[in-house]
């Protein structure tokens, strides 16, 4: 039987980091996943994800972010990779309503009020400021808008590797390819069962995303679902204009509907990622369809492209598929699981976790190694989510 210390379950955005963590500060630490990180199959894919200082999700997120911000660039200067870009981000809504985003309503005002609370530097927007800086929009007239300089966004693929690569280089442990399908709590540890081995440790991590609620049964059964999201990457007619520094990451709340809301990026690869999120048809990991279908882009282009982003589309140069992993109040489970405070969570996202999760990784090291954070981890209780209706 393996042994360690720790064992972190799931090597995603979230476990990446807590192995980092849990090696750099001298922890004897195997990872354990069952795919070969980074990889397509979970939420931690698709070339950039959005961060930003002023969490509109909740007051309590702004240390994650701040926190997270300065161990992003640690690493780079550890590994020499580049993994944060802050190009800058702009949230927009509409004087017709503002749809909820992440669960959350009045999004754009608790962003001003976070970054107020939080010093952050930013600029609060009317319509005409919004189309002398960034002409590319398409707007009605009645938007305020929300502009943060140190915005921007992140590498997730990079961000793992290279927390992955630093803590193998720290003496952990990397098992990939390897499913695990048991965790047994024992008085003084925990067992580990996977598709290839058995092992055990003092406390597991879990960090299995898409696949936590299979792995830790009830009650997060009741408070986690699945959702099959969509990007898009369109062709720009001047791919200039929609380079870092000429266009900013966005957030767009322009209607108050269900779904009445999408965000995008600068242009760093191949086209202009943009997508939405949708939290209406639930999904399960293994058996989720990953393929994009033509009507698919042709009804994100209609809905939510025409009109509001200019010289973008309609060629669609590639899509791709991710998972969210969420609670009904979009937010986050860092917690025990109440069968045993030897077994630590750090699940889900509900979509947006990334920016998160390089301290989400520290905190779950302080966790396993210590019990107890630097952080006040209240909101963030199993208890505090309520069940899916």
């Amino acid at each position: 039987m393996n042994s360690a210390d720790i064992v972190v379950v799931g090597l995603g955005a979230m476990g990446s980091a807590a192995l980092y963590q849990l090696a750099w500060r001298g922890a004897r630490v195997i990872g354990l996943d069952q795919h070969r990180p980074p990889h397509t199959y979970g939420s931690s894919h698709g070339e950039t994800r959005i961060t930003r200082q002023a969490i509109g999700e909740g007051a309590a997120y702004v240390p994650l972010v701040l926190r997270s911000h300065e161990i992003w660039r640690e690493l780079e200067a550890q590994s020499g990779a580049s993994l944060f870009l802050a190009c800058g981000g702009l949230i927009l809504s509409s004087s017709v309503g503002e749809a909820l985003h992440h669960g959350k309503p009045q999004f754009l005002r608790r962003t001003i009020q976070a970054a107020r609370q939080f010093g952050i530097p930013h600029e609060v927007l009317d319509t005409a400021q919004i189309e002398a800086r960034f002409p590319q929009f398409g707007l009605k007239g009645d938007e305020t808008g929300y502009y943060e300089p140190g915005a921007g966004l992140l590498y997730p693929e990079r961000c793992i590797q290279v927390q992955l690569e630093q803590a193998q280089r720290l003496g952990a442990s990397v098992h990939t390819g390897e499913r695990v399908q048991r965790i047994i709590p024992q008085a003084d540890g925990v067992w580990l069962e996977t598709d290839k081995n058995r092992y055990t440790a003092a406390r597991v991590v879990v960090s299995a995303g898409a696949w936590a609620a299979d792995l830790l049964g009830e009650p997060f059964k009741r408070v986690l679902r699945v959702y099959r999201q969509v990007l898009f990457w369109l062709e720009a007619q001047d791919a200039h204009t929609y380079a870092p520094g000429r266009f900013p990451i966005f957030i767009w709340m322009f209607g108050s509907g269900e779904g009445e809301h999408f965000y995008g990026f600068p242009q760093v690869a191949q086209g202009v990622k943009v997508a939405t999120e949708q939290s209406r048809v639930s999904t399960h990991p293994d058996w989720v369809e990953r393929s994009v279908q033509g009507v698919e882009i042709q009804a994100f282009l209609e809905r939510y492209v025409q009109g509001r982003l200019k010289g973008l589309g309609p060629a669609c140069l590639k899509s791709a598929t991710c998972l969210y992993t969420s609670t009904a109040d979009g937010d986050f489970i860092l917690d025990h699981h109440p069968d045993s405070e030897r077994i630590l969570v750090a699940s889900p996202c509900s979509g947006h976790g990334f920016k998160h999760s390089a301290a989400v990784g520290e905190i779950m090291a302080e966790l396993a190694l210590h019990g107890k954070s630097t952080l006040d981890l209240s909101p963030f209780r199993l208890g505090q989510r309520p069940a899916w209706a």
